[in-house]
C-alpha cells in the first residue's frame, strides 16, 4: 500500500491508486523504522545552553555537571548519570521508573549530599525524563541548561563517561536486576581511574585538590 506513496510528501505516485482509505488505520504514511517520537519541551530562553556561563565551557571551576540516562533493555528503567565537567567525577544512580519524577528524585538525591561550591550548573538533553528541569533547579539550587535537540556533543563529557559505563554494562543490560551495590562499585572504580587529561590524577584526587584550592 505505502509503496505507492512518495516518501516525505504523502502524495500518490504517478499511475498509482491511493488505497490508504481502505486500510484499517488509514494512516497518511509510514514512519521510517527506528524513529521514535519525542515529547517537545518548551524551553524558556534562560534555560537554553546558549545562556550557559563561559566558565562552564572553559572548565575553570568545579561544580558544573552534565546529566543523562543510560537506558535498560526492553524500555525498562535504567540509570541516571551525572558527571562533573572539570574533574570527571561521576555519579551512577538507579532509576525507580522511566518518568520525569523518577529522574528528578534521583538527581536531587545526589545533589542533596553536595556542598554549595559543587552545585553550580547542570546541562541536560531535551528528553522527556528531564521535563521537570525548573523544579530541579528550585529544589537543588543548581542552574539547569538544556542542550539543543540532537546535539549530543554539547554534553560530550557525559557521553564519553556513559561509554565507559557501557564497558561494565553493555547494551541490553537489564538494570532492574542490577543491585545498587554493583552500581556503586562501578562508580568507585571509574572515580578511582587515573585520567590523562587530569595529569593522571583520579577524579577523586582531582576533586580533592579542587576543593582544597
Amino acid at each position: 500500500m505505502y509503496a505507492q506513496i512518495s516518501p516525505g510528501t504523502g502524495l500518490v505516485k504517478a499511475g498509482c491508486l491511493d488505497l490508504r482509505p481502505y486500510l484499517r488505520r488509514k494512516k497518511k504514511g509510514r514512519a521510517p523504522k527506528g524513529m521514535r517520537r519525542r515529547e517537545k519541551l518548551i524551553i524558556p530562553a534562560r534555560f537554553v545552553i546558549d545562556a550557559r556561563p563561559a566558565e562552564v565551557v572553559a572548565r575553570v571551576r568545579i561544580g558544573d555537571w552534565e546529566g543523562d540516562t543510560v537506558e535498560s533493555v526492553s524500555h525498562k528503567p535504567g540509570v541516571n548519570t551525572l558527571v562533573e565537567r572539570k574533574t570527571g567525577l561521576v555519579f551512577i544512580t538507579k532509576l525507580t521508573g522511566k518518568t520525569s519524577g523518577a529522574t528528578l528524585f534521583a538527581v536531587a538525591r545526589r545533589f542533596d549530599c553536595l556542598p554549595p561550591p559543587l552545585k553550580r550548573t547542570l546541562t541536560l538533553d531535551r528528553g522527556p525524563e528531564n521535563r521537570h528541569f525548573e523544579a530541579l533547579e528550585a529544589q537543588t539550587g543548581v542552574r539547569c541548561f538544556l542542550a539543543h535537540a540532537y546535539h549530543a556533543w554539547e554534553r560530550g563529557t557525559n557521553e564519553n563517561t556513559n561509554g565507559l559505563i557501557r564497558e561494565y554494562f553493555p547494551k541490553k543490560t537489564d538494570f532492574t536486576i542490577i543491585p545498587e551495590e554493583e552500581l556503586a562499585c562501578v562508580e568507585r572504580e571509574l572515580n578511582s581511574r587515573p585520567r590523562k587529561r587530569l595529569g593522571w590524577k583520579t577524579p577523586y584526587e582531582a576533586m580533592s585538590v579542587a576543593l582544597q584550592g
